[in-house]
C-alpha cells in the first residue's frame, strides 16, 4: 500500500530579494514565520504499520533546521536569493541524500502563501 506522509516545522528567519524591482518591498530586509512540510511516499510496512518513522524525519532535519532558524537566509550558500521556491528546492536537496522516499518539499513564509518543490 502506498502512502504520502508529512512532518511539518516551523522556522523564524530573515532575508531580501535582491533580484525584485527597485522600491519592492521585499527588496528590503523583513522576517517571516517560515513552515517547512516534508512529504514521504513509500510503501507501508507490514509489521510496522507505517513508511517511516516521524522521528527518523526530524532527525534528518534537524541539522538543517540549525542552519535556517534564526539567521538571515541570504547568507547561507545557494541561498543568496531565498525565494520560497529557491528556499524549497535548496531543502529538497540538503534532504534528499539521507531521506530516500522525499517526494516533496512544501514552504509557506506566510499563512497564504507558498510552495511546493519536487523532483521531474
Amino acid at each position: 500500500m502506498t502512502t504520502e506522509i508529512f512532518k511539518e516545522f516551523t522556522f523564524e528567519a530573515a532575508h531580501k530579494l535582491p533580484n525584485v524591482p527597485e522600491g519592492h518591498k521585499c527588496g528590503r530586509l523583513h522576517g517571516h514565520s517560515f513552515v517547512v512540510r516534508l512529504y514521504i511516499t513509500g510503501n507501508v510496512d507490514p509489521h510496522t504499520g507505517w513508511i517511516l518513522d516521524f522521528s527518523e524525519v526530524s532527525k534528518v532535519f534537524k541539522p538543517i533546521y540549525n542552519q535556517l532558524d534564526h539567521y538571515y537566509l541570504n547568507d547561507i550558500p545557494g541561498l543568496e536569493n531565498p525565494t520560497s521556491e529557491v528556499l524549497a528546492k535548496w531543502i529538497y536537496k540538503k534532504v534528499k541524500p539521507n531521506l530516500p522516499l522525499l517526494s516533496k518539499v512544501m514552504i509557506m513564509e506566510t499563512c497564504t502563501a507558498g510552495c511546493f518543490y519536487t523532483e521531474d
